[in-house]
C-alpha cells in the first residue's frame, strides 16, 4: 500500500505539476493561492526549472504564452481578480492552440472581495472570460487528492488536445490539508512538431500566430477550433453520481459545495428521503447528457454554489427545462452548513410533495 503525504491543496497542485513534467511557472502572488507560487519557487530551481514572479498577472500570462509556444510544459496560477487580468492573454493562448495549465483558486467577489472561498468565477471559466469563440477545458476538483490527480492529468489533456486546461478550485480546497497518494504513472509526453524551437534542418520556420488578415483563413481557424471542442465534448465529460438512480430531488454542486451537499444527501437518506447528488467534475464540457438522463426520473433539482447562482443556467439547459431547478447559495466567503442544505431540500420536497 502506498504511503500518503499530508499536504495543503495549493501545494498539492505544485507537486503534481512537477511530477507531470512542468518546469516553468509564471505568476504573481495573491491569496488564497499564494502557497502554490511559494512551493514552485522552492522546488523548481533545484531541478533545473524556472520560477518567475512577474511584475503583474498580465506579464505572467504572456510569459506563459512564450513558454507554451516553445513546447515546454508550463503553468500559471492566480485567484479571482488576478485571474481576470489574465483574460486577454488566455484568449490569445486558446487561439494559438497552446497547451498549458491554468489555476484559479477562487475567492469571494466581485472586485477585490474577500480572501475567503468563492465560486462566482463559473461564468468566466466556462463561457470564456476573454474575447472570441474559445473554450477552456475546465476541471473542478473537490478534494486535495483530486487537486493533485487532475493537475497531473491536466497537463496530459492540454498536450492531447492542444488546449489550455483550467483547474477551477476554491479557497477552501486550496487551504485544506489532506492525505494524498502521490503515486503516478509517467506523464504522457507527446511530440510537438509545431513548437517554435528553431528549424532543425527544416525549410520552413514554425510560426505561432492568432492574427489573420484574410477573413476566410480566420473563419477556417475558428471552425477548426470548434471541431476540436466538439471532440473534447464527446470524449472528456465527467461527473460523479451519488444516489441518483431513485432520487426525487437531485442536488448539483461542484468543489467544496459538493462535499457539503454530499453530507446533506447522507443525512436526508437517513431520514428515508430520496435525495441524490450529481457533481460535475468537468465544468466544460458540462456533463449535460448525464443530467438529462437523471431528469427522466428526478422530480426536481437543487443547485448549490458559493455564488448568487451561475451554474443554474447550464443545469436548466442540460435538462431542457423539463423539471424545476432551485438554487441555494452563499456569498462573501461564507460556506453553507450541511444543515442549511438539508433544510432547503426539505422545504423543496415538502412544498412539492416529493417526500
Amino acid at each position: 500500500m502506498s504511503e500518503k503525504v499530508l499536504i495543503k491543496g495549493n501545494e498539492a497542485i505544485g507537486a503534481a505539476a512537477i511530477l507531470a513534467g512542468c518546469r516553468y511557472y509564471f505568476g504573481y502572488p495573491i491569496t488564497p493561492q499564494s502557497e502554490l507560487p511559494e512551493y514552485m519557487a522552492k522546488k523548481l530551481p533545484p531541478i533545473g526549472g524556472v520560477f518567475l514572479q512577474a511584475e503583474s498577472e498580465i506579464a505572467a500570462i504572456n510569459m506563459l504564452y512564450g513558454a507554451a509556444a516553445s513546447g515546454a510544459r508550463a503553468m500559471t496560477s492566480s485567484s479571482s481578480p488576478g485571474f481576470s487580468l489574465k483574460q486577454e492573454g488566455i484568449s490569445y493562448i486558446a487561439a494559438a492552440e497552446l497547451p498549458c495549465l491554468l489555476v484559479n483558486v477562487q475567492r469571494g467577489g466581485p472586485g477585490l472581495g474577500t480572501i475567503q472561498p468563492g465560486q462566482a468565477d463559473y461564468f468566466q471559466a466556462t463561457k470564456g472570460g476573454g474575447h472570441g469563440d474559445y473554450r477552456l477545458l475546465v476541471l473542478a476538483p473537490n478534494s486535495v487528492q483530486e487537486l493533485f490527480d487532475l493537475t497531473f492529468e491536466g497537463f496530459d489533456l492540454a498536450d492531447k488536445y492542444r488546449i489550455p486546461v483550467l483547474i477551477l478550485a476554491d479557497g477552501a480546497i486550496g487551504q485544506t490539508m489532506e492525505a494524498v497518494n502521490m503515486d503516478v504513472k509517467s506523464p504522457q509526453l507527446v511530440e510537438k512538431p509545431w513548437a517554435t524551437t528553431g528549424r532543425h534542418g527544416r525549410k520552413e520556420t514554425n510560426v505561432v500566430k492568432t492574427l489573420y488578415f484574410d477573413s476566410e483563413e480566420a473563419e477556417q481557424a475558428n471552425r477548426d477550433l470548434q471541431t476540436k471542442y466538439a471532440l473534447i465534448t464527446n470524449n472528456e465529460r465527467r461527473c460523479e453520481e451519488f444516489f441518483t438512480q431513485d432520487a426525487d430531488l437531485v442536488l448539483v454542486a461542484y468543489g467544496i459545495s459538493a462535499r457539503i451537499a454530499k453530507s446533506a444527501v447522507k443525512k436526508l437518506r437517513e431520514q428515508g428521503l430520496k435525495v441524490g447528488l450529481l457533481r460535475p467534475i468537468t465544468l466544460w464540457p458540462f456533463p449535460a447528457p448525464d443530467l438529462l438522463r437523471v431528469a427522466q426520473t428526478a422530480k426536481s433539482f437543487l443547485v448549490v454554489e458559493l455564488s448568487t447562482g451561475q451554474m443554474i443556467e447550464d443545469v436548466e439547459l442540460a435538462i431542457r427545462c423539463q423539471k424545476p431547478v432551485h438554487f441555494y447559495g452563499r456569498t462573501g466567503g461564507n460556506i453553507p452548513s450541511t444543515e442549511e442544505i438539508v433544510q432547503q431540500a426539505l422545504k423543496i420536497m415538502n412544498d412539492k410533495g416529493e417526500n
